[in-house]
C-alpha cells in the first residue's frame, strides 16, 4: 500500500509533524507506508497523543520498523491498553523495503518519519529518505530565512 511521493500527500487530517526533521535533515524523497496498530494506539492516534520525537526507522530482517513513536495510552483502555514505545511495524511493499535498504547501506541516509495522517479512514506515515545536516548548513538555513522574513517585512510596509 506504499505509494512514492514526492510531495506532501492529501490528507483529511493531520496528526502529527516531525519539525525537528526538517531543521535536522535534507529529505531526498518521501514515501507512504501504512502502520501495524492496536485499537487504543488509533484511538490515542485520533485523540493526538502521539510525539514523533528521537523516532526513527530501522530496516530488520526484511521488514521496516518503527521506533520510537510515543502513543500516550488511552484514557479508557483499562487492562487493554499498549506498551507507549513499542517497535511498530510498517507496511511497505518488499522491492521498497530492498530499494531503502541499498540507499542507506551504499549512501549511509537514514529514514526518518515525517507526518502521521488520517487517509481515507487509515492511519498512514509519511517517510523520508533524509540525509544529515552539517552545522554550517543550519547556519545557511538560518540566514536565508532571516533575509525572506527582512525582504517580507519591507514589502508590506511599502504598502
Amino acid at each position: 500500500m506504499a505509494k512514492q511521493k514526492n510531495k506532501t500527500p492529501s490528507t483529511e487530517g493531520g496528526l502529527a509533524t516531525n519539525r525537528k526533521t526538517l531543521r535536522d535533515y535534507h529529505v531526498l524523497e518521501s514515501f507512504e507506508a501504512g502502520i501495524v496498530l492496536l485499537g487504543t494506539e488509533v484511538k490515542s492516534m485520533r485523540n493526538r497523543q502521539i510525539s514523533m520525537e528521537e523516532s526513527y526507522v530501522r530496516i530488520d530482517r526484511g521488514e521496516a520498523v518503527l521506533i520510537n513513536l510515543n502513543i500516550l495510552a488511552y484514557d479508557h483502555g483499562n487492562q487493554f491498553n499498549h506498551d507507549p514505545v513499542r517497535k511498530r511495524k510498517l507496511l511497505l511493499h518488499k522491492r521498497e523495503i530492498e530499494r531503502l535498504t541499498s540507499q542507506i547501506q551504499l549512501k549511509g541516509l537514514a529514514l526518518i518519519p515525517l507526518k502521521i495522517y488520517v487517509k481515507k479512514g487509515f492511519i498512514k506515515l509519511q517517510l523520508g529518505l533524509c540525509k544529515g545536516k552539517q552545522m554550517q548548513d543550519k547556519r545557511e538555513d538560518m540566514k536565508r530565512k532571516t533575509a525572506d522574513r527582512e525582504a517580507e517585512r519591507a514589502m508590506t510596509r511599502r504598502r
